[in-house]
């Protein structure tokens, strides 16, 4: 997840919302790394979670993730969670929840959903505020002080 932490870190630095993932193999060798990317490339789908899968599967030369374990800042959206069911992720570890677009545990239940033709295995809460303070404060740093003087 520190390493996760780290690729979010980078995303803020180029104003993207501090989101970051890593694909690992059961060793914990890392095989993809993302961030979110989507106001840097204007692209919609550069959430962190879809760059690391593109990643990962640059690095193996194949689609299926099937006995990697993806590790993320934020539960995934519905896109994201759809695309670690597509790519057949083994395992997702997740930091904090999302309560607004959460589609692992928070607002629906992708990747655990028996109607779907894969399951994936799900651990949440690791480093859960490490990875809810690095957003609270960059969503702080960009709204205006409610106690600064007007002009």
């Amino acid at each position: 997840m520190r390493l996760a932490l780290g690729e979010a870190r980078l995303a803020a630095t180029h104003g993207d919302v501090p989101i970051g993932a890593v694909v690992v193999d059961a060793r914990g060798t890392v095989v993809g790394r993302g961030r979110n990317r989507r106001e840097l490339c204007g692209d919609p789908t550069a959430h962190a979670e879809v760059e690391a899968l593109r990643d990962a599967a640059r690095a193996l030369g194949r689609w299926r993730l099937d006995e990697l374990t993806m590790v993320v800042t934020l539960e995934p959206c519905p896109m994201c969670a759809g695309a670690l069911v597509n790519a057949r992720i083994k395992r997702l570890v997740y930091g904090c929840h999302d309560p607004k677009a959460g589609a692992v545990a928070s607002l629906f239940v992708i990747g655990r959903d028996p109607r779907l033709n894969h399951r994936f295995e799900v651990q949440s809460g690791v480093l859960a505020d490490e990875c809810a303070e690095q957003l609270r404060s960059f969503f702080a740093a960009r709204r205006p002080r409610r106690d600064a003087p007007a002009e």
